[in-house]
């Protein structure tokens, strides 16, 4: 039997864009949409880029560690920002959002101990590769009703919270398409970025009266943020700098009013961790709801902020900096002055190594090893392969011997994340600085990943899975050599 030509139809593979991407693209529209909505994040762009500029042209050094580390390409696309999340349903909504970008729920921040109701995590790319691409981040907080004391205040918080959706009704079609198909296209990618920066947009109108406000407000400044409003407007968004202090110092020039302490470690030759200072928050008009029309009010929020990361410190050297920064604050003067906290700050730190080569001997910080050029020319020599065994106390000795050799190189790995103490801090100096609570409750991580739905990466967990990946990669280079 002779069958009828049929013409054969193949389906093509979806083009899908991939998260990096996705992830870029919301990233630049939240930025250009803050600096309309911030006028003066526009001027702290300006301002770090030309701090950026100088210190590269000054330090050359430092300018090619960060070229040789990949730095260089996602300094100037380098942003966090930050939001604050009413009810669980919210934050397991935006950990799917966030999905869809890369980003993932990393590290656990009890902010309470510092008089703040909330804890948090940050949602960042966690891949190497994924990082190199763009590493944005944001800090994202769910408040914790039940630290309202007063009960009837606590039952309208939660009832004015559950009224309100704030993601639009096509986010949530293409988070589910996203989920469902693996992907979005290009074409579903930008109008996803277009859905999701609705819910991260200021409403100037709140959702409740005046008198509601006052009494929220009367709980806790951050409480009236949070709940008053229609949805978690972004409060900050935040580039990196390469010299915190330069531009601390440059702020007031360009009319910006910086608060008076840089939040974290003092200033160093190498830096660790993170360093943040910011602009005070703007006093913004608001309108509030009422039965005889809408009264005219204002609410501070939002503020912009800058940061410097470091190397991120391994759980001894973590350990190290949490307990000399506790003891500096456990030992406040009355009215101290800005300058003699800092040089408190920096006396107690000197405890801890100010060179790389220091903190990686004494397994402080955390680093990438890669073969120089003079050890890939050389890989494949008698007893380079030997050298990295699976004996972890050898592979330590051995790789310092190859970097004193010249033929491995040891970089510092960037601290991606974030310390609850100097969170807490900003948050605190843009509430007025007169928020000081105090809440018997403790951490509580476990009821933070139920309201997740998910549990959250341990930060260090993840840079001694970074570091770990780097010396495998050169035991593997070096035995490629040696087995060819």
């Amino acid at each position: 039997m002779i069958f009828p030509n049929r013409t054969k139809h193949t389906m093509s593979a979806p083009q899908f864009v991939s998260s990096n991407d996705v992830r870029t693209r919301f990233s630049q529209a939240m930025s250009q949409m803050y600096r309309q909505e911030v006028p003066q994040y526009g001027t702290l762009l300006q301002l770090v880029s030309e701090v950026n500029a100088r210190t590269l042209a000054a330090q050359p050094g430092l300018a090619g560690q960060l070229s040789e580390a990949g730095e260089i390409e996602r300094l100037d696309v380098e942003r966090h920002g930050a939001i604050r999340l009413g009810t669980a349903a919210e934050l397991v909504t935006m950990r799917r959002l966030f999905a869809v970008m890369g980003m993932e729920a990393v590290g656990y921040y009890d902010l309470s101990v510092a008089g703040v109701p909330v804890h948090s995590t940050a949602f960042r790319p966690v891949a190497d590769a994924a990082l190199a691409h763009n590493p944005f981040r944001v800090f994202t907080s769910l408040l914790r009703l039940e630290l309202i004391t007063d009960e009837a205040l606590r039952r309208q918080a939660a009832a004015i919270l559950a009224r309100r959706q704030i993601f639009t009704e096509r986010a949530l079609a293409l988070i589910e398409r996203f989920e469902s198909a693996g992907g979005l296209d290009s074409q579903e990618a930008d109008e996803f970025v277009a859905e999701a920066l609705q819910t991260f947009r200021w409403h100037a109108e709140a959702t409740v009266d005046g008198d509601t406000y006052d009494k929220l407000q009367g709980a806790h400044r951050l409480v009236a943020d949070v709940v008053c409003f229609k949805g978690p407007h972004i409060n900050h968004l935040t580039p990196r700098t390469l010299d915190i202090d330069a531009a601390q110092a440059a702020m007031p020039d360009c009319g910006i009013a910086a608060k008076d302490l840089i939040e974290g470690p003092p200033r160093r030759r190498c830096a660790i961790l993170l360093r943040q200072t910011s602009f005070k928050a703007l006093e913004e008009k608001v309108l509030f709801q009422g039965g005889d029309g809408q009264r005219a009010g204002t609410h501070t929020a939002r503020f912009g902020e800058i940061e410097q990361r470091g190397i991120a410190l391994t759980r001894a050297g973590r350990q190290r900096y949490d307990q000399l920064l506790a003891d500096v604050r456990d030992t406040a003067i009355a009215n101290e002055s800005a300058a003699a906290y800092v040089q408190r700050l920096a006396q107690a730190f000197e405890s801890i190594p100010d060179d790389y080569d220091t903190l990686r001997r004494q397994g402080l910080g955390f680093f990438r090893y890669a073969l120089t050029p003079q050890g890939q020319a050389s890989a494949g020599l008698e007893g380079d392969e030997a050298a990295l065994s699976s004996d972890s106390t050898a592979d330590s000795a051995s790789l310092e011997a190859l970097i004193a050799e010249g033929l491995v190189s040891a970089h510092p790995i960037v601290y991606e994340d974030f310390l609850p103490v100097s969170a807490a801090g900003i948050f605190q100096s843009n509430l007025g600085g007169t928020e000081r609570r105090h809440y018997a409750a403790s951490e509580d991580q476990a009821a933070f990943e139920a309201a997740l739905g998910a549990p959250v990466h341990d930060e260090i967990t993840l840079y001694e899975e970074a570091q770990a990946r780097s010396i495998a990669q050169v035991r593997a280079a070096l035995c490629a050599q040696v087995c060819a």
